[in-house]
């Protein structure tokens, strides 16, 4: 295959949540993040795999059977996508899209393409579901989760389960439902192992607080195998573990193998994180010394990325300044810390959780002043504080910025504006307490909510799994009795063994002639026949379908009484037979009428008076047509029987499926299915031979794969010579 690059479409389907600046960033400076994609065919939008993905900053992967692939990048990186069928394509990082990039087909493959079309399409509504529940996952997660639903219920493969669910995950992640973000990536690992999933399941039991569990999760991931950006997650996820159970030494240890990796392959983020992690671990360890050299570190990494990254990590080294008393290097900071959030803030949004907030870097100046008494700058950074937490409906900070401000009017000896300060303080508290009552009522509503959506997952997954189990608990007992009803054949194959020999003085002609009736009747129905229409009644009757049932009964006792009164006879007219021939094909397609179509052609010109067959000669072959051929097909397929007379004294009957073939077919059976089969495939092999050798080749019988392509279907041919 050949194939040519025709264009390129690039389009975000799932959107970013954090606004990057336009200027003042240096892209190599950028955090990392995951971006995803997949690689296909224009117009068929059939995945190509094993297309080489790499980026400029040394990352490197393949797309999967599926054409998708994941790759850790940068905003400003440049991907290179290369494959040996079409031209190089490079594209550079723009924020966190999804990328799809579609090449021409040559007509070989758009030939080859319309045999794909069925699982392509649900191929696709399964992406889109996917794509929309990315969309929705950190704006609404309720609509996420329907998504997500959907996407359950088009799902094909264990794969794509394992998709669903790392995405179900990520929503109860971001949304701190930690405890249903752990069952889920639970659920997707058992579906398909994948060291992203495993990865981001040993951080839910981290924020669910089950460490033991996290640490057993990070400390089982082979090392070998994780991308540089993994591995350096590995180490730091690790190092938080340790510094949350307060083993400091292990969190050090952990976060400085983490920030090895990070600088020998110039994850430059990461280094700017692991320093001031290894600060933190040894602030809480009490080695002041180390802390601050490596906040030092953090603090000078920090500023040479974008201006946000800066002045988090203003706060966090202030935060320490405040820990240590060091007031004065605190307040310093957090002004600086101000004006950057100035700059910022008409870039980018923070909600009053966010420490990157001016009431709450107000308050904290304020504060820091009240600690070394300075009482005359401390007042007007509380009222900052006030002001804008009021205007930003921030209660939490205007209680505590309100407090304190009473605190320091006390401490100046201001006792009436003291008072009067507390008194609006007093007020505060109750308002923040009627908002954390609603809050409260609102995530336990919400909790509820999301639970619920999870527990409707659950049950459509358990009721697959059940389908699943009753399916192979009835092929289970059908085995079982195939087995009894065969040992019980095997059984009257030995008494007439030992008949034959006890008899073997009676004339050849007369006892070929009763094995071939005995062998004939057993062949023309079928034991597991029997039973499977008796079992399709016995459906028709529990679902109340009282009229399929009695004309399937009706239709079936027809075709019994017929073979058993042919049962004695060697030949019958060529008419008779056909009339079997329609009557169990329209039973067969009565039972399976979704799985295939059928057609019986009959030559006008055949005088059917002058032919005789076996009777019921034919049906062993359409039953294998139907059973093991279309009943296994992905698509509807179709059954065709064709009479004609090829010469005056011959007639040809063809038999043809568009199955899945005798291959494919085989290797779906198992051990016992495959003894059935070759017996019951031996049985019409004597037949025709006893028949050929009492009547000089009468019958012929030829079988071969009807096509060469993906479901290539079984051809039989059968030749009828006159007499």
């Amino acid at each position: 295959m050949k194939l040519f690059l025709k264009h390129i479409w690039i389009f975000i389907a799932v959107c970013s949540v954090s606004n990057s600046l336009a200027q003042d960033i240096n892209f190599d400076k950028q955090p990392s993040f995951t971006v995803r994609g997949s690689v296909v065919e224009s117009d068929t939008n059939i995945p190509i795999p094993n297309v080489n993905i790499e980026v400029n900053g040394g990352a490197y992967t393949t797309t999967d059977t599926s054409g998708n692939f994941r790759i850790e990048v940068k905003k400003g990186d440049e991907l290179t996508i290369k494959h040996k069928d079409f031209e190089t394509v490079y594209y550079i990082i723009q924020s966190n899209e999804r990328i799809k990039v579609e090449v021409q087909p040559n007509k070989e493959v758009a030939e080859y393409s319309k045999l794909k079309s069925f699982s392509r399409n649900n191929n696709e509504l399964f992406k889109s579901l996917i794509d929309s529940a990315d969309v929705y996952l950190k704006k609404d997660a309720k609509k996420s989760i329907q998504f997500i639903e959907k996407a359950l219920g088009a799902s094909n493969s264990s794969k794509e389960n394992s998709e669903v669910y790392e995405v179900l995950g990520d929503v109860y992640l971001y949304w701190k439902q930690f405890d249903l973000a752990v069952s889920n990536y639970r659920i997707s690992l058992q579906n398909s192992q994948t060291n992203t999933v495993t990865l981001k399941l040993a951080k839910a039991y981290k924020l669910n607080g089950n460490y033991q569990e996290s640490l057993q999760i990070y400390n089982k991931i082979n090392k070998s195998e994780l991308t540089n950006w993994q591995l350096t997650e590995l180490y730091e996820g690790l190092g938080d573990v340790y510094l949350l159970t307060k083993d400091y030494n292990r969190s050090v240890a952990s976060y400085q193998a983490g920030l090895k990796v990070a600088k020998e392959h110039l994850i430059t983020p990461k280094v700017t994180d692991l320093n001031s992690k290894i600060a933190e671990s040894y602030a809480a360890k009490g080695d002041l010394e180390n802390a601050q050299g490596f906040y030092n570190k953090s603090l000078k990494l920090a500023n040479s990325q974008n201006k946000k990254r800066a002045v988090e990590e203003k706060i966090k080294v202030a935060d320490f300044q405040n820990n240590i008393n060091d007031y004065s290097n605190e307040i310093q900071l957090r002004k600086e810390a101000l004006n950057d959030i100035k700059t910022i803030e008409n870039d980018s949004v923070f909600d009053n959780e966010s420490a990157l907030t001016l009431q709450k870097q107000n308050y904290k100046i304020g504060n820091a002043y009240a600690q070394q008494k300075d009482y005359v700058n401390a007042i007007p950074y509380l009222e900052k504080s006030i002001a804008e937490a009021d205007k930003k409906e921030d209660l939490i900070v205007q209680k505590d910025a309100t407090r304190k401000l009473s605190d320091v009017y006390r401490d100046a000896g201001d006792y009436k504006k003291a008072l009067s300060v507390y008194q609006e303080y007093v007020d505060l508290v109750d308002k923040v307490y009627i908002k954390k009552e609603q809050e409260i009522s609102q995530a336990a509503r919400f909790s509820k909510q999301l639970v619920a959506k999870q527990n409707r997952i659950n049950s459509l997954e358990s009721d697959r799994e059940l389908s699943e189990s009753k399916y192979q608990l009835t092929t289970e007992q059908t085995k079982r009795q195939q087995l009894i009803i065969y040992s019980l054949i095997g059984g009257v194959l030995l008494l007439l063994v030992a008949a034959f020999l006890m008899v073997k003085y009676i004339k050849q002609q007369r006892l070929a002639n009763n094995l071939l009736a005995l062998k004939s009747l057993r062949s023309q129905m079928n034991p597991h026949f029997i039973f499977n229409a008796l079992n399709s009644v016995n459906s028709f009757i529990a679902s109340n379908d009282e009229r399929a049932a009695n004309k399937y009964l009706t239709d079936f006792s027809l075709l019994m009484r017929a073979v058993l009164e042919n049962s004695e006879e060697d030949f019958i007219p060529l008419e008779k037979e056909i009339e079997l021939l329609k009557l169990y094909t329209k039973l067969e397609h009565f039972r399976f009428q979704d799985k295939f179509d059928y057609n019986i052609h009959i030559d006008e010109h055949i005088s059917k008076s002058d032919f005789v067959i076996p009777p019921m000669l034919l049906q062993p072959y359409i039953e294998n047509a139907v059973w093991h051929g279309l009943r296994y097909k992905k698509t509807k397929g179709r059954l065709d029987i064709d009479i004609m007379q090829t010469s005056p004294d011959e007639i040809q009957i063809t038999i043809t499926d568009d199955g899945i073939g005798r291959k494919k077919s085989k290797a779906l059976k198992t051990q016992n299915q495959e003894k059935q089969r070759s017996k019951g495939m031996g049985n019409i092999k004597k037949r025709v031979s006893i028949l050929n050798g009492m009547y000089k080749d009468k019958v012929d019988v030829f079988i071969d794969d009807f096509q060469d392509e993906e479901d290539t279907g079984t051809k039989v041919v059968v030749t009828l010579k006159k007499d």
